[in-house]
């Protein structure tokens, strides 16, 4: 593994991002990072110009970026928007969102078919939503599939013309592409094969699929054809592979770290990307009674939430935290108003800070849930909601505000998430080690982990080499 015999010597790894464009020339046979270059990216014009000002300022650091293998991911133009269709709300519709969102994909429309759809209406909801791809979920193997047959037939004379991904009763899939004959649709495995399991790793290669074979063209970023040839999957897909493989590891001679969560602190969202490995025993049984779950929860998990962030979000983040203070609301009106603004003082520094500590807690606070005993007819049992995240020993933090923040930024922000005995029953990492991924290596590593593992694995290192431990 990680041979590069006869092969490029270096890798350009791209990230297109909705705010900057940013680029890693990395050598494939140490897993080195040799450079990085940025540049807001060029919606504007052509999405490639800012690509070709990164590789330039590569090139003058290192020549062997002329002939560099080129992997990129994309988040730009909105990124991939997906509208999940299921049975109904609360198991096979709450289980695509799940997939939905580990595929790198922003959910933007949870549909329940159960109770009937009306194709002019399903139709107008997908407008409203601007999704890029349905998936259409519903029904266990083997189970009923009528309800899949007429949310499949709805969305065929809805007017809909994008791709589907299809990951219900497996049973019933000869003739859901039958009735999506007329749309682009991938046939995938269910995400609920058996009531209690939720299995996303079908679904989710078929999102990607769809990604690059149907949407990142369709966004008409680029005219060039270089630029589709090079995209290989969505940002938060990428990153999200990435986190795995910190987590996973390789072999046994490159181990993972073990349980770890990645917060990505952007400019509208705040990602939290975790790999936990589920002790199942714990799961069903504890000293408490049972922890109950209605859609089986899986090790690696992803959220987006989109009302907290550093600058389009900024005003809702304060507000959902509820921070008051009429300096701190109108730093971060200011940012809202004025996304490229960057802080240049310690007080506009401190605001930042207010701003992304604000949207770390709450953003892990809902990934997380929390557990609460309660009585029912079963006796007293531990309710839980979110990932269990108490035993996790790696906090990893993402964005501007960290990479480029004043010394201890990480403890700051993170100060009331990491610690034993959180408030309010929140399932938050009790004693973890908080590190920043200041070189921005977990999409790049997650490009490389297919072709070039070893180097992937040397290179999402360096996230464990910059850690320090909280309040130091």
């Amino acid at each position: 593994m990680g041979d590069v015999e006869g092969g490029p010597a270096v890798a350009l790894c791209v990230d297109f991002g909705s705010t900057f464009t940013k680029a890693l020339l990395v050598d494939l046979a140490t897993g080195d990072l040799l450079g990085t270059a940025e540049h807001p990216t060029t919606i504007d014009t052509d999405v490639l110009d800012g690509y070709d000002a990164c590789r330039a300022a590569l090139l003058r650091l290192d020549a062997r970026a002329e002939h560099a293998e080129v992997l990129a991911c994309s988040s730009a133009g909105g990124g991939l928007r997906i509208a999940v269709l299921g049975n109904e709300l609360l198991v096979t519709a709450e289980a695509g969102r799940r997939v939905a969102l580990s595929s790198g994909g922003r959910v933007v429309a949870v549909l329940a078919a159960a109770s009937g759809l009306d194709p002019r209406g399903l139709g107008e909801r997908l407008h409203e939503a601007r999704a890029d791809v349905v998936l259409l979920t519903g029904g266990t193997d083997g189970g009923n599939s009528e309800v899949l047959l007429a949310a499949a037939e709805a969305l065929a004379g809805c007017g809909w013309h994008g791709p589907v991904v299809v990951a219900g009763n497996v049973d019933a899939r000869e003739e859901v592409a039958r009735r999506l004959a007329a749309l682009p649709h991938v046939l995938a495995d269910n995400v609920v094969p058996r009531i209690g399991e939720l299995a996303p790793a079908s679904a989710r290669a078929a999102v990607r699929e769809m990604f690059l074979a149907h949407v990142i063209g369709g966004k008409h970023l680029s005219a060039r054809r270089d630029f589709t040839a090079m995209v290989r999957g969505a940002t938060p897909d990428l990153v999200l592979t990435g986190v795995e493989l910190l987590a996973r590891g390789v072999d046994e001679r490159h181990p993972g770290v073990g349980d770890v969560v990645v917060v990505d602190i952007g400019g509208a969202t705040t990602d939290v990307h975790s790999v936990v490995e589920p002790d199942h025993e714990a799961a069903l049984l504890d000293a408490d009674g049972l922890a109950r779950e209605v859609v089986a929860s899986t090790p690696v998990t992803r959220t987006v939430e989109g009302d907290l962030g550093m600058r389009w979000s900024a005003l809702s983040t304060v507000a959902e935290a509820g921070l008051d203070d009429a300096d701190l609301v109108e730093a971060a009106r200011a940012r809202a108003e004025r996304p490229g603004l960057l802080p240049l003082t310690d007080d506009e520094w401190a605001a930042d800070e207010a701003i992304a500590r604000a949207a770390a807690t709450l953003a892990l606070r809902r990934h997380a849930g929390r557990a609460k005993v309660v009585v029912g007819p079963d006796g007293r049992v531990v309710e839980r909601t979110g990932k269990d995240l108490r035993e996790v020993r790696l906090v990893v933090g993402s964005g501007g505000v960290l990479r480029n923040g004043r010394a201890g930024v990480a403890d700051r922000v993170f100060g009331g998430s990491v610690g034993p005995d959180p408030e309010g029953g929140w399932q938050l990492p009790r004693q973890a080690r908080v590190s920043v991924d200041r070189d921005y290596v977990l999409a790049a590593a997650g490009l490389l982990s297919a072709d070039h593992p070893v180097a992937a694995y040397r290179l999402v290192r360096r996230v464990v080499d910059g850690g320090v431990p909280p309040g130091q």
